[in-house]
């Protein structure tokens, strides 16, 4: 890549994120976009709508920045209110790279620069890439100066580990403060069972798991809340629904029907099938037949959190296999149809899930090396002598070859986390969150290897198969010289990423456009809903950390690239404080239990960025720096090590000490009663094949949304 293909791509980016940013001010004024750019505002009626300038007002049509402002303004406190712990931990995320980043960034420009570009390297083919200059690669082959990177790389290594522990601990402290003030939530009295064996003496499974846990738990257990086999029962819900949808838009388009004998007449039908699927419904609700679909699986419901955390972290059965317990999700974070999943399935779905993410894989891999052969346009050329038509425009091959590989390489990512979420969610997780954390694990990697290595290795053999084979005992400088050579491609891929994939995140403009075909076609006159989703964690958080770990893996390697992350985290720091409090919802809050993968995912990237300076210590002919990096690793691991004995327990696990202190809170308070009373009702109100509706009159069998346990009355 010559440097003016590297200067193109900035300037298109540069240019296309102050387009979009410019346009994104202007449509977020319009009060018609409202539904798009303030769905969480409008949707949560505990914040203010927002407020729009009087009609054809000039400010309207004028571009603003006051939403950035805005976002610096927004405190840590504020988020974690109205947002969860789990949207801090995004926020600290991006803050977690701003304050690396800017060290790296001092150092790199202050002293790396000079140090790389102050040399004479000894790397012959040094005039193909437009970065060596400002690289290790410019450094001669066993230069003292070479002790300078090692100096550094030991600094920002100790400065990563300093930053992770703080962070860790920190949200640690927050996550059991979140505990404590959240002391109504459900999941806090609730354990799910799975593997539930049938009672011997009724032949059902919901008396197995009550007799069970009225035995060997009198004093705390309370009750329980089997789950049902309801596919019929949701078919015939989602029909009923859509018959009064159905009747619903008849009435209104008709208003009088006295006027209209045939809709009349077709609303009587409708009415009349409504009445005959209500009465199914009905029936099968009743206790006589759900008994007839209970799964193996159960919410149990306790009148302590000590007791809840107690039976959740201990073996029930003598046989491991069942009666298997867990701390439950809270309840608008189940995965209903994945409990339903048979226990010995699961292992044939994770099987599909490897298959599926390897074909994904190989799938990938064609479009990156394509990439890659359009970034090293000057070796394909020799290669592919047609591609030389692009010459003929002025301009365009500096284009090509600079932006148009990242934009491309973008798009075909866009569809990566979509794809792994859905691998997740066939894995069988028994809860959203689940499926996101396990996404995000998946994403991380997959771009880790198919983006990060494949890049490398495509990159590097279309630039040195020709030389390696003639001149074999080169193959490791030529190896080290294009591993900075992919540099400037990164730096491409920062700017892509950062400018227009974070400003196009603003714009929704995938939402405009299908509110304008949908406005315009078979919903015109009907009311517009907010197109409310929820924040897209299995998205952000893996491509984020992605970055962090190109950034780290070049932090000594090429510093130029440094300053460009910088600016990378601060923008999606503004915008996703934007997003999160105008844009999306959060539907569920695990207390921060991203963090343990975000912790993961960078000792990951540093442990990757200490074994290329070990390999290019080596490959610039300094043994004993490689040497002494050696034990920067084995440091790195054992601080790794000792996070996981000091903090990671508590993620995976109710503390009795935290539930006992918040027990003695609620005792003090006299809210004991009322929470776990509530968390007994909260499950059944959200099983979808228990839903109610208000055409059907309640049986007996469901006054009380959880069976009440026959010993713990």
């Amino acid at each position: 890549m010559t440097p003016e293909s590297l200067i193109a791509s900035a300037s298109i980016n540069i240019a296309l994120a102050f387009m979009i940013l410019w346009l994104f001010s202007i449509l977020k004024k319009q009060p018609r976009n409202s539904v798009i750019y303030f769905a969480r505002r409008l949707s949560d009626h505990r914040t203010p709508p927002p407020e729009f300038h009087a009609s054809l007002s000039l400010f309207r049509f004028l571009p603003s920045v006051e939403w950035i402002p805005r976002a610096f303004r927004v405190h840590e406190d504020e988020i974690l209110r109205r947002h969860g712990l789990d949207a801090l931990v995004v926020i600290r995320l991006f803050k977690f790279g701003i304050r690396f980043f800017l060290l790296c960034s001092f150092l790199g420009v202050s002293l790396l620069l000079p140090v790389d570009y102050y040399n004479e390297s000894d790397v012959s083919t040094r005039s193909y890439y437009s970065m060596d200059s400002f690289t290790i690669s410019n450094v001669r082959r066993g230069s003292n100066k070479l002790w300078v990177h090692f100096s550094c790389l030991w600094l920002i290594s100790f400065y990563a580990l300093y930053l992770l522990y703080k962070e860790y601990k920190d949200i640690l402290l927050k996550r059991l403060q979140q505990m404590r003030e959240l002391r109504h939530r459900a999941d806090h009295f609730t354990v799910l069972v799975r593997q539930i064996p049938l009672c011997n003496e009724h032949k059902t499974r919901g008396c197995g798991v009550d007799h069970f846990f009225s035995k060997h738990h009198p004093f705390s257990y309370h009750s329980y809340q089997m789950l049902y086999n309801g596919k019929d029962l949701e078919y015939l819900l989602g029909k009923e629904k859509k018959l009064k949808k159905q009747i619903e838009d008849m009435r209104q388009k008709d208003g009088n029907f006295s006027r209209a004998a045939h809709n009349q007449k077709q609303v009587s039908i409708y009415d009349e099938k409504l009445r005959e699927i209500s009465h199914k419904i009905c029936h099968l609700q009743s206790e006589i037949m759900l008994k007839e679909k209970e799964l193996p699986v159960a919410f149990v419901s306790f009148k302590s959190r000590r007791g809840a955390a107690l039976a959740a972290q201990t073996q029930q059965h003598s046989n491991p296999l069942e009666l298997i317990t867990e701390m439950a999700p809270e309840p608008s974070d189940v995965s209903w149809r994945n409990l339903a999943i048979p226990q010995k399935i699961l292992p044939l779905n994770k099987v599909g899930v490897v298959l599926a993410a390897a074909l994904l894989i190989i799938f990938f891999a064609i479009p990156v090396t394509a990439v890659q052969g359009i970034a090293k346009y000057e070796k394909l050329k020799k290669w592919f002598p047609p591609a030389m038509a692009i010459e003929f425009i002025p301009g365009l091959s500096s284009i090509v070859t600079g932006y148009l590989p990242s934009a491309i390489l973008k798009g075909f990512m866009y569809i990566v986390p979509y794809a792994m979420l859905g691998m997740a969610y066939i894995g069988g997780s028994i809860s959203k969150s689940r499926e996101e954390i396990k996404a995000c694990n998946m994403v991380f990697y997959f771009l880790m290897g198919n983006v990060f290595f494949l890049s490398l290795i495509s990159g590097s053999l279309l630039d040195e198969i020709g030389e390696s084979l003639s001149h074999p005992r080169d193959i490791p400088s030529h190896l080290a010289a294009a591993v900075s050579a992919q540099a400037d491609f990164f730096m491409t891929y920062i700017l892509t990423d950062g400018l227009s994939g974070f400003s196009l995140e603003t714009l929704q403009f995938g939402l405009l456009t299908w509110d304008f075909i949908r406005s315009n076609t078979y919903a015109r006159g009907k009311e517009r809903t907010p197109y409310l989703f929820s924040f897209p964690y299995f998205r952000v958080i893996p491509t984020v950390a992605f970055s962090i770990l190109i950034g780290m893996v070049y932090a000594v390697v090429a510093p130029l690239l440094l300053p460009f992350l910088v600016g990378y985290f601060y923008l999606g720091y503004i915008v996703y404080i934007n997003q999160m409090e105008d844009v999306y919802a959060i539907t569920y809050d695990t207390c921060g239990r991203f963090w343990p993968f975000i912790h993961h995912s960078i000792f990951v990237s540093i442990i990757l960025m200490q074994v290329t300076m070990v390999g290019l210590f080596g490959l610039k002919s300094k043994p004993s720096a490689s040497i002494a990096t050696i034990p920067l690793i084995l440091i790195t691991i054992g601080f790794n090590e000792y996070c996981k004995i000091r903090f990671l327990p508590s993620f995976k696990h109710f503390p009795i000490q935290t539930a006992v202190e918040i027990d003695e809170l609620d005792e003090e308070n006299g809210a004991m009663e009322v929470h776990y009373l509530d968390a007994a009702n909260a499950y059944n109100r959200l099983q979808p094949c228990l839903e109610r509706t208000a055409s059907m009159a309640s049986p007996a069998s469901f006054s009380q949304p959880l069976l009440v346990g026959t010993d713990s009355i």
